[in-house]
């Protein structure tokens, strides 16, 4: 394109233009069409001419849905990575170049197509205005609820922060840790070996004893931070910073939860629940305050890491992590939409990544599971329990979900989270500390333990979050809407590692898959069985993104799927093979009522003559 000098001084006066420049009149002389696409957090913080952080959430967003018939988790991880990094820079560059023009900063995304900026309400109204835009989200600075030392427990101030010295160094394992019999996996030989796990949180202190030898950027001799460690604080403050080139922890909670996950000094403190796995980390809260930009760009992360002091451009989704702990939340009476993480959380269950979150600190209430990424079906939320028994600690949050009008059941599974002692910066360790944040870390450890157990439900979420739900200790509970179990206060009940490698086949392989509708569409929470020639029988049902997953002995089996509205499934001398991901993609077909029509057939009357003798 050739420009003459009128109009390059028509461009250069177009970018030094303020951007309040950009707005129409008044805000009643918007377009509802486009009030509609903005949150009503983003109005209010930029009523008066104020200026807010908000996110641009894109219309064309990847559709990775393909993901689930491949094999495995690296394939599914290139594939989900590639499809959302090829959409976003296609369907973001419009956008982009808009923005550039004018001199307006701006952050963009990929696991989500967004783009974060800061701009006051004529900016957030010229860009509602434009057709590629699907909504305008708050980006608002969540002061999250992390427990500090606990010590008294009851409804939702059960965030007291109360100073206690470190405990005594115990001679065995940490109660919680024995309580859902971790010690008893080890002596089988399994410590989580060959998982690695993922913590978003407050930071790590990388070189506490109990975490060092179990950081997968230290070898025994030398350490590299780079695919290991992101900081997506870039504005901070505290004892970190911003960008920091080295894990780094500025409030003592991302190095308690990983302790749980993990921890092992080799010197009597045995406070994780796997620690022949590796973690990975990524500091998503300035001193405990983070945003959901900041929680979009750790999953993004952790999609496909890449070099400390890099770009999302030299991701490697082979470096992704298995199984990731996220004992955080982004409360939407802070501004935090719901949707807002969710389809991050249905990309990283998309490329074969399980991800474990706490359920919130917001009980007794009813329905008090409220916030993001707990809320979410994507994600395996954790209640805590009373440590050493099984009853629910009272500040654990409950379900039924009704902020998204889903009534969704949550928690999913309930784990020790009172009165938890683990490491903390300085090289010290810490108890009393109780929350559904130290609940979430055992499970994702135990998820570390079983797949290193049992192989063949490696990344088979579905078939994970199965095998630990049938084997939980069932506690039952009569309120918030539920009785027996599975029910809105324990989940299925109180984790049991043990038990649920015991119940999982050693020589199980998984049979997973896509069940959709003749329009390709996917069919949420069909019931699938898979009975063997012995009578022997596994159920499940399709997730948020119509994959179902079972772990089967290897076998023959006749698997059937039904749904409301569809007719059922059957197939019969399945081979399912051992240590191997079989795939199997069901296809339902709509149940058409049919209707009989009988033809209307007058008759005249007949006169019959009868005659006598």
């Amino acid at each position: 394109m050739v420009f003459n000098s009128r109009h390059l001084l028509a461009l250069i006066l177009i970018a030094l233009l303020p951007i309040s420049s950009l707005s129409a009149p008044a805000a009643g002389a918007f377009p509802p069409a486009a009030i509609d696409k903005v949150a009503p957090w983003v109005l209010e913080h930029t009523a008066n001419g104020a200026r807010a952080d908000f996110l641009v959430v894109l219309n064309e967003q990847a559709d990775v849905s393909a993901a689930a018939r491949l094999p495995g988790k690296i394939e599914r991880g290139r594939y989900v990575r590639d499809a959302l990094w090829q959409k976003a820079q296609s369907g973001q560059r419009p956008l982009l170049n808009w923005l550039s023009q004018r001199g307006i900063a701006y952050r963009s995304y990929y696991i989500v197509s967004v783009v974060v900026l800061t701009g006051d309400r004529a900016l957030v109204m010229a860009l509602a205005a434009r057709a590629d835009v699907a909504r305008i989200e708050g980006n608002p600075h969540i002061r999250n609820a992390l427990p500090r030392p606990v010590t008294s427990f009851g409804g939702a101030a059960n965030t007291v922060e109360a100073e206690q010295s470190a405990m005594a160094e115990p001679a065995t394992a940490e109660p919680g840790i024995t309580y859902t019999r971790a010690p008893e996996v080890w002596a089988m030989g399994f410590t989580g070996q060959g998982i690695v796990i993922g913590g978003q949180d407050t930071g790590y202190q990388w070189d506490h004893p109990a975490l060092k030898p179990h950081y997968r950027g230290w070898d025994g001799s030398t350490v590299s931070h780079d695919y290991n460690w992101h900081d997506s604080i870039h504005s901070g403050g505290g004892s970190c910073g911003d960008d920091s080139p080295q894990p780094c922890d500025d409030y003592d909670h991302g190095t308690h939860t990983m302790g749980t996950a993990v921890g092992d000094d080799g010197a009597g403190n045995q406070i994780g629940m796997a620690p022949g796995a590796k973690w990975i980390g990524c500091r998503d809260m300035n001193v405990g305050v983070g945003q959901p930009s900041t929680y979009l760009e750790c999953f993004e992360f952790f999609l496909a890491p890449y070099p400390v002091g890099g770009t999302p451009a030299q991701g490697d989704p082979d470096r992704a992590p298995d199984v990731t702990n996220n004992s955080w939340g982004c409360p939407s009476s802070e501004g935090c939409s719901p949707d807002t993480l969710q389809a991050a959380l249905d990309n990283q269950q998309a490329a074969g990544i399980m991800t474990v979150v706490s359920a919130g600190n917001s009980g007794s209430a009813c329905s008090s599971v409220g916030d993001s990424p707990a809320l979410n079906a994507a994600v395996y939320t954790v209640g805590a329990l009373n440590s050493g028994t099984d009853s629910i600690a009272s500040f654990s949050s409950r379900g039924p979900v009704t902020i998204d009008g889903s009534n969704r059941r949550k928690p999913d599974i309930s784990a020790p989270g009172t009165n938890i002692r683990s490491s903390i910066p300085g090289g010290l360790y810490q108890g009393g500390w109780s929350g559904t944040s130290m609940a979430a870390p055992h499970v994702t450890g135990a998820v570390a333990l079983l797949w290193s157990a049992r192989p063949a439900l490696r990344h088979q979420i579905a078939a994970t979050e199965q095998a630990l739900n049938n084997a939980a200790t069932h506690i039952p509970a009569a309120d918030c809407g539920s009785s027996g179990w599975p029910n809105n206060t324990y989940g299925y009940g109180r984790l049991d590692v043990k038990k649920a490698v015991d119940q999982t086949p050693s020589d199980a392989g998984a049979l997973s898959g896509l069940i959709t509708n003749g329009a390709g569409t996917p069919v949420v929470g069909a019931s699938v069985r898979a009975t063997a020639a012995a009578g022997q029988f596994a159920t499940t049902r399709s997730g948020s993104n119509g994959r179902y997953s079972l772990a089967l002995a290897g076998g023959t089996y006749t698997v059937t799927a039904t749904a409301p509205g569809y007719l059922p499934y059957l197939t019969t001398g399945l081979s399912v093979l051992a240590d191997a991901t079989n795939l199997l993609d069901i296809t339902l077909r709509i149940d058409v009522p049919v209707t009989l029509t009988v033809p209307y057939v007058s008759y005249l009357p007949v006169l019959i003559k009868l005659s006598g003798p």
